[in-house]
């Protein structure tokens, strides 16, 4: 059968590729992907064919990809972070189901790591407890239920790690998060850009920083990753962020149970 691998890159550059995607990119004869992340693989993909496009041709590319498959080309389609988190997978399998197109190509997903879990790992243990992933972009999400979903989790305690918060254009969602915000106690912000590439900046600030700077925040772009802490997190001593997932409340550091009473 033709087989589509949907390739997961990781959270930027080369480090968060993973054996399996490089193994996947190995195999296939064709190699789809945004020109950005071609250009960060570039030494990876060598003799490759490469089909690349620009933002907002992702149907364009995976069409492409599609058509290369069965044509008996084993293809890679390149999705940054991880395929499932919003990329590429969605649309692949969307338009091979919409296709009717099961019985042609076999469609291999390789996952990756995101953005949020290599930020996460590189500012103590800040994700320990339950977390919420959710994007600000609007351009295929209704806005209000945007707002519902930041809310919820919002009220319920999450930890959230926030994508797409802004662009020079698109802002009424990052605002409305904002006004959400601050309808709750202070929590510990994670801001994250470039994650993975030469530009990468990690910072700690807390939601009071970002409500008070509003939309001209200077960390916050559409490259930009927001990680919302929950009422649990705290600064460690060497100024990392922890959020403990209880060990030391049920024991003690010999790991003895402690006294309930």
């Amino acid at each position: 059968m033709n087989r589509l691998y949907i390739v997961s890159s990781g959270a930027g550059g080369v480090d968060y590729l993973t054996s399996q995607a490089k193994n996947a990119i190995e195999d296939s004869d064709v190699i789809v992907s945004y020109t950005k992340y071609a250009k960060e693989l570039q030494d990876i993909l060598k003799d490759k064919e490469i089909y690349t496009s620009g933002m907002t041709h992702e149907i364009d590319r995976c069409n492409q990809a599609i058509q290369y498959a069965l044509e008996g080309k084993t293809t890679s389609i390149i999705s940054n972070g991880d395929v499932n988190v919003f990329a590429m997978a969605t649309l692949i399998v969307e338009l091979v189901d919409e296709k009717n197109l099961w019985d042609k190509i076999e469609v291999i997903s390789v996952p990756g790591v995101t953005s949020f879990l290599a930020a996460a790992s590189k500012i103590g243990a800040p994700i320990s407890q339950d977390f919420a992933v959710i994007s600000l972009s609007d351009r295929l999400t209704d806005i209000n239920i945007i707002d519902k979903r930041i809310k919820a989790t919002l009220q319920s305690d999450f930890i959230i790690g926030i994508y797409n918060p802004k662009s020079k254009t698109r802002v009424a969602p990052y605002k409305n998060f904002l006004k959400a915000l601050k309808d709750e106690e202070e929590r510990i912000i994670i801001i994250a850009s470039n994650v993975g590439r030469e530009k990468e900046k990690i910072s700690i600030t807390n939601s009071k920083d970002l409500i008070t700077q509003d939309i001209n925040h200077p960390l916050v772009s559409m490259s930009t990753l927001i990680i919302v802490c929950n009422s649990n997190s705290y600064l460690t001593k060497n100024g990392k962020v922890l959020t403990p997932r209880g060990y030391l409340k049920k024991y003690d550091t010999k790991g003895e149970l402690k006294n309930e009473n």
